[in-house]
């Protein structure tokens, strides 16, 4: 059978697209995390002078999307508190620096930068080995408690500890294998603003997870000793605020959370709303169905766009004490294992973008959605009034598969079962990351002003043959940080999270998070990228403050992230500043204090916090 003239036209023929390519078998961890950065122990000899009895090895280092690799470095495992502080003793007086490392799940260079050679004079300290133990410290009369946490233990783990002394948090970042460390450094969030006539309970909040921290031990320069030592902060005392984002520029080895009395949660999935009527400006005819009318509702929602189609991926979580008749109930976390680990003739397709089929961006967005769509709700109808090229991708076997699994579009179970659905095995995709501070009457005004560009660009870059997304668009809607929730008088909110509220605008009390995810090496990413950070930094400064999501992409050239001068060394630290008040300013005095002699710095940090 020969393919049709628009079959060829559209770049991807039916033979390529069920053919296996050695390119595409390269692009395997891509598309299902099975490959890790190098585990070889190096036969060389370690430092001159490094810390006797604490393991060290050479280790290449790889975050998330493999858009930052390195030469294999020195990398330790330091078994407690006490052997961090000779790694960084030694560290100081042998002229090397000190990277806290995580679980690599991240994006931008925070730990190291791309290319860092071998001959750097910087060792790696991996917390996940050993620095993972955790304890219910108190519970108080209100229904809170407090946690306390190693930087090394998974969100996954935290959460299924707090959960099994019936305790949880209002929202969570969506992937589980997240240091708590890294977690706090770059202030993670969730999807959750309180719901119309929702009244919070003690020990949730709706900001960061950095501002339910209580307490924090980190290492710190000690003048008079000479020496970095280890310090325990409270979150009314002097520093603190500095510490709760610190983007890296600390080393925090452990750290007390406020928690809440466990909720159960319903989470209903929607495919049935156009983005026209989702993201439609304010003012839409009763009865429209828009992102702000779910959070009102409910408070909790999440939408994903994939490219070059019409219907978001709409997930709206509710606090549900009993399980509706029509939920399905579940018992552990990642209930959406068709997005986890994609059927192989998908994640063929993605190996065949991945190798330069880039104008099937719009077939992959189609078959994205129309994959989520049979297996949360069992509806195949459009999958067989599809063109030829996605019933080859999206066989019978595909759909026996994804409905043996039952559908998933109404779950209800413990807050953390709802809350985290993104595994390792996931497909590997770059992103950018933006919160949108804006009024809460706003919130549909800020999604629409989106929506609107997006879709107008992702247009005129086809027009011109260029496909840069090849993912999905991800919008979360969070509340801004209020020190109150994490129950300490005096407590102020983290300097540098993007959540900080502006003194100057009490009525600015909700942030809009807009990701654009697509796979590396995208022609023209960067560009596109480049355009939308450029809209937004512009949006109506009266209705919407912008500010950089820290573990994402940000400050675009034409060719790369985190490159743009002008954004580094202006926009970021306005956005910081705008409201007046303590920031931005003070984070990163506070931080060089405590760190005079750089030695948990990097050149990047250095650039950046000035």
């Amino acid at each position: 059978m020969t393919d049709s003239p628009s079959n060829q036209g559209s770049g991807l023929s039916r033979r390529r697209l069920l053919a296996s390519s050695a390119a595409a078998g390269g692009a395997v961890w891509l598309l299902r995390g099975l490959v890790r950065p190098g585990s070889a122990y190096a036969a060389s000899a370690p430092p001159p002078g490094f810390p006797a009895g604490i393991d060290v090895y050479q280790r290449a280092y790889e975050n998330w999307a493999g858009e930052i690799r390195t030469d294999q470095l020195w990398t330790c495992a330091p078994r407690n508190p006490q052997e961090v502080l000779d790694v960084v003793n030694w560290a100081y007086g042998a002229g090397w620096t000190v990277r806290a490392q995580g679980q690599r799940h991240g994006w931008a260079p925070l730990t190291v930068a791309d290319g860092t050679p071998a001959a750097a004079r910087v060792v790696l300290l991996d917390t996940t080995a050993h620095l993972t133990a955790m304890s219910l410290e108190q519970q108080a009369a209100d229904g809170s408690a407090e946690v306390r946490v190693q930087a090394g233990a998974s969100l996954e783990t935290l959460l299924a500890f707090a959960g099994a002394g019936g305790y949880g948090v209002a929202s969570a970042p969506a992937p589980g294998a997240l240091s708590v460390g890294g977690a706090l450094a770059i202030g993670a969030h969730g999807t959750a603003i309180p719901a119309v006539g929702e009244n919070p309970s003690s020990g949730h909040g709706y900001g960061s997870l950095s501002n339910l921290v209580t307490e924090l031990t980190v290492v710190v320069w000690d003048e008079d000793a000479g020496r970095y030592v280890l310090r325990t902060v409270g979150r009314a005392e002097p520093d603190c605020d500095a510490l709760l984002t610190h983007l890296g520029r600390s080393l925090v080895t452990e750290a007390v959370l406020r928690v809440g009395t466990d909720r159960n949660l319903r989470c209903q999935s929607f495919l049935n709303i156009p983005a026209t009527e989702l993201f439609a400006a304010p003012g839409a005819p009763a009865g429209t169905r828009t992102l702000a009318g779910f959070v009102d509702r409910t408070g909790r929602v999440e939408a994903i766009w994939f490219a070059f189609t019409d219907y978001p991926w709409l997930k709206v979580w509710s606090v549900a004490p009993k399980r509706p008749l029509t939920a399905r109930a579940v018992h552990e976390p990642y209930n959406y294992p068709f997005s986890d680990s994609l059927p192989e003739p998908v994640a063929r397709l993605a190996g065949d973008v991945v190798s330069g089929a880039w104008a099937s961006a719009p077939l992959f967005g189609q078959v994205q959605y129309l994959l989520t769509k049979v297996a949360l709700t069992g509806d195949i109808t459009d999958v067989l009034l599809s063109g030829t090229l996605v019933r080859d991708v999206l066989t019978g076997d595909v759909l026996t598969h994804l409905l043996a699994g039952g559908l998933r579009s109404d779950l209800w179970g413990a807050s953390r079962n709802l809350l985290q659905y993104v595994r390792p095995t996931t497909l590997r995709e770059t992103a950018n990351g933006y919160a949108v501070l804006t009024r809460r009457a706003d919130l549909q005004w800020v999604v629409s002003q989106f929506a609107g560009f997006y879709r107008t660009l992702l247009a005129q870059y086809a027009a011109r043959g260029e496909y840069p997304v090849n993912g999905q668009v991800e919008i979360r809607v969070t509340g801004l940080e209020d020190p109150f929730v994490c129950g300490v008088p005096g407590a102020r909110p983290p300097l540098l999270s993007a959540l900080r509220p502006r003194p100057d605008r009490p009525d600015v009390d909700t942030a809009v998070w807009i990701d654009v995810l697509s796979l590396p090496t995208t022609p023209a990413l960067h560009r596109f990228y480049r355009d939308i950070e450029q809209f937004l930094l512009a949006l109506d400064g009266d209705r919407a403050t912008v500010r950089v999501e820290w573990s994402k992409g940000w400050a675009y050239s034409d060719t790369a992230a985190w490159s743009d001068p002008d954004v580094l060394t202006r926009a970021i630290p306005a956005s910081q500043r705008a409201g007046g008040g303590p920031g931005w300013d003070e984070a990163v005095a506070a931080l060089d204090r405590l760190d005079p002699h750089r030695v948990l710095s990097s050149p990047f940090l250095d650039a950046l916090l000035r």
